[in-house]
């Protein structure tokens, strides 16, 4: 096992859940052949994630960042980018893109749109998810990374979002036919979670999950 990409107590970023710790590398029989699984607990929301080690960069699972690059993911937050669609199924499903990607920049760009575009007009709520998921997400790992505690980094992730007395950063909004009155959509996934950041995959047959603290076999179906 010690060819592994990630060794046990390594923490490590799972894009569709959150900052997790390896917690153990084991060999699981999987439609009758042996397979090798990463068991991730995850602190944020208490649970434990198994995944298989041949998809975990699939998945976009990675190391945490230097904290020279979860600075450069703060700075970007506030930078110049380019205008918004204001049609939100597109600009979702844009941004789901981004988070199956996982780098920590993408995930600042995400947060930084959202924000934004939120200064605009409300989200609505499957985008709400998204970008609350999305700014824990960017805080849980700037702060592992730079080793400061998260009200600090919640500060200056606020602050270079919002620099006090600066212009807001949305120049313009592209206008689409297909606009936010589409509150249809929203309702109907109100129960859905965003957690959608890969492909489905035949393993499905191996998801053994528990309501409560229990363990997920995860295909990467999950956001």
């Amino acid at each position: 096992m010690n060819d592994t990409k990630f060794q046990i107590d390594q923490k490590i970023v799972y894009p569709s859940h959150g900052v997790g710790i390896i917690t153990d590398v084991f060999e699981k029989a999987f439609r009758g052949e042996p397979m090798l699984y990463y068991k991730i607990y995850i602190e944020s929301s208490d649970m434990i994630v198994m995944v298989p080690v041949e998809k975990a960069e699939e998945l976009g699972i990675r190391a945490v960042v230097s904290a020279e690059e979860a600075q450069q993911a703060l700075d970007l937050l506030s930078d110049d980018f380019e205008p918004i669609t204001s049609d939100w199924k597109l600009r979702y499903q844009m941004n789901l893109d981004l988070l199956k990607k996982g780098t920590i920049a993408d995930i600042a760009r995400i947060v930084r749109c959202l924000y934004n575009r939120s200064k605009v007009k409300e989200l609505p709520i499957l985008e709400r998810k998204l970008y609350d998921s999305a700014k824990q997400l960017l805080i849980d790992e700037i702060s592992l990374s730079m080793k400061k505690n998260e009200k600090e980094i919640e500060s200056a992730v606020h602050t270079k979002l919002e620099p006090p007395g600066a212009a807001p950063k949305v120049k313009r909004v592209i206008e689409d036919l297909d606009d936010e009155d589409d509150d249809l959509m929203s309702d109907m996934d109100s129960d859905a979670s965003p957690r959608r950041a890969a492909d489905d995959d035949d393993s499905d047959d191996d998801e053994d999950s528990a309501d409560d603290g229990g363990d997920d076999f995860d295909d990467g179906d999950d956001f």
